[in-house]
């Protein structure tokens, strides 16, 4: 391609509302524009290193025997509602209706679509099992867009979706797919860890992890043992800690729980400056509506209840924090004041960090009043023990012996499921098997957020003057860069290599502008192609300066012939097809 024809306008600063580095370099480079706040468009730079990025998605989908198709992005009400998820979805679910009243949506996802046609192409045993998938524009209304592709209202996503007659099935398919993912985000490029997840609003019965692109930028914590391949999602992860806290006296000389007045001291730093005590020391009380009923989550003081753990542990599809007129309403006390003794008509959790305790410090359920000497074992027996708060960065693992727990930032950029019947037992997916029985499949689905990959690699390869692209998904493997195209042996040698690399396949975009040098550099700094070459005063014999853009700084002449074989041998050596 001549960069004179080339739709690319570079910039010098970044835009004042990007805030991520990869979206800096993704609109300073000329990759994408905003449209509208989360919706950007591709420009052909950056429609270039998507392509590639589909193109190693669809390979290694194919390798793992799926079956590309492609669904509509406009989904009827109708099914929605008969998942049960049109509601639970909330607003990010963009909601239109066309002229006769009919209400749809526009997919953020396609289980409730996927699992319609199945159900209406396959009715027997012999078809299955079968995992399709597609790679199609998505939409949810998220509240925040930030972070350019990492966080948009439209955006390209790659989902599959298995259909297995029995469990074993699924879990052979599943693992299919998570090895699939391994291959993909290797020949991308990306520093990545697959961990252990929530399933979210996807839902399911079975196993999930997150591909987590390792990054300052990313929005999730994952934690990692620093000896084994322990890794699992902040919202997911476990500690091998006993939790056991040895508090004051042994138990068995303590009385009964103890009410005292504790005036207008309702947090827990207020009780540990004013009482002399540890937090460790005191069980922390939260109330939660959970599907709207009540159910309080006790923690150690000097933990932080996790709400996803709590909604697995309970099979719920909302949870919030209760308002203090919920709180007034189902226990007659404020905020700050609520305990899990006498607690009645609520449900109690109690995590194992509070179960342990020898003894603490709890709410009384009256207002003013909190209880000294509650032990856990005697008084809470009929709490529901479970894991219920987040880990902390330090903590034993709980996979081996010898680890501890190590905190990362990340961007997921891909996501297994086992859905089991979920959905499947919802829309009537079923099959016949041998014996003419009717049985409902089982799911399974895969997503991979296809235009986050850009984003997530840029932020992994980049320095101070640009992009630094993994040769896998670069625009073009090669930047002729004539340092005055008016002298005609630069303009002359330019033009040869630019047909003759072409000629074998190799991608070229020569800056045939009639521009300044230090222009021509800054720019193809910040594009970040492998390969410079830049044509100069040594045209006339044969010669050229050639860098590699990982290593700036070592510049090497050689001879044209001399620049064409590196080429060809560093593609050859990464196997990037030319």
């Amino acid at each position: 391609m001549r960069q004179s024809q080339l739709l690319l306008n570079t910039l010098r600063e970044s835009p004042g509302d990007a805030e991520a580095v990869s979206h800096q370099l993704l609109l300073r480079a000329g990759l994408i524009r905003q449209l509208a706040a989360g919706i950007y468009t591709y420009m052909p730079l950056g429609r270039r290193v998507l392509r590639k990025a589909e193109q190693i998605v669809r390979e290694e989908m194919d390798r793992a025997g799926a079956q590309e198709l492609l669904m509509p992005a406009m989904q009827p009400a109708e099914l929605w509602e008969e998942s049960g998820r049109y509601e639970v979805y909330g607003p990010e679910l963009i909601r239109l209706k066309d002229r006769h009243g009919r209400e749809f949506a526009l997919g953020p996802t396609h289980e409730e679509v996927i699992t319609s046609l199945v159900k209406q192409e396959i009715s027997s045993y012999r078809r299955l099992p079968v995992t399709l998938y597609q790679i199609q524009t998505k939409y949810r209304d998220e509240r925040r867009p930030r972070f350019g592709l990492l966080r948009g209202r439209e955006f390209l996503m790659k989902d599959a979706y298995s259909f297995d007659p029995d469990w074993e099935g699924l879990d052979r398919s599943y693992w299919e797919m998570y090895h699939a993912y391994h291959r993909i985000f290797e020949r991308c490029g990306l520093n990545f860890r697959a961990v252990e997840a929530d399933a979210g609003a996807i839902g399911g019965e079975g196993g999930t992890h997150e591909f987590m692109a390792l990054a300052d930028i990313g929005e999730d914590t994952i934690a990692t043992c620093t000896c084994c391949d322990y890794a699992a999602n902040l919202e997911k992860a476990e500690s091998g800690s006993n939790f056991k806290t040895v508090i004051g006296a042994g138990t068995e000389d303590l009385g009964q729980p103890e009410k005292f007045n504790t005036p207008a001291i309702k947090t827990i730093d207020q009780l540990v400056s004013s009482l002399g005590v540890r937090a460790a020391e005191i069980m922390k009380t939260v109330l939660f509506a959970v599907d709207g009923e009540p159910v309080a989550v006790v923690v150690r003081g000097d933990q932080e209840i996790n709400e996803l753990k709590v909604k697995s542990f309970l099979g719920a599809e909302m949870i919030e924090i209760a308002d203090p007129e919920s709180v007034q309403a189902w226990t007659g006390v404020q905020v700050g004041f609520i305990g899990p003794y006498g607690l009645t008509n609520i449900s109690v959790l109690l995590d194992h960090s509070a179960a342990e305790m020898e003894h603490g410090i709890a709410g009384a359920n009256e207002l003013d009043y909190h209880y000294r000497q509650l032990v856990p074992s005697r008084d809470l027996t009929h709490s529901k023990v479970g894991d219920f708060r987040t880990v902390q960065e330090g903590e034993p693992c709980p996979r081996c012996a010898d680890g501890t727990l190590k905190f990362y930032r990340g961007i997921e950029v891909g996501h297994v499921f086992k859905l089991g019947t979920k959905y499947s037992e919802k829309l009537g997916a079923t099959f016949l098997d041998a014996s003419g029985k009717a049985q409902t499949m089982i799911m399974g689905c895969y997503g991979i957020g296809v235009s986050r990959i850009l984003s997530a690699v840029i932020e992994q390869n980049h320095d101070d003057n640009g992009i630094v692209w993994p040769l896998a998904l670069v625009p073009y493997h090669v930047h002729l860069v004539p340092v005055s195209v008016k002298d005609e042996e630069q303009a002359r040698l330019a033009e040869e290599l630019y047909q003759r690399l072409q000629s074998k396949g190799v991608e070229v975009l020569l800056d045939d502008r009639d521009e300044r040098a230090g222009v021509k550099f800054k720019d193809a700094d910040l594009i970040g192609l492998p390969v410079r070459i830049v044509i100069g005063k040594d045209a006339a014999a044969g010669l050229v300066e050639y860098a590699e853009r990982h290593s700036p700084r070592d510049k090497t002449s050689l001879s044209a012939d001399d620049a064409v074989e590196r080429i060809l041998g560093m593609l050859n050596t990464a196997n990037i097809g030319h």
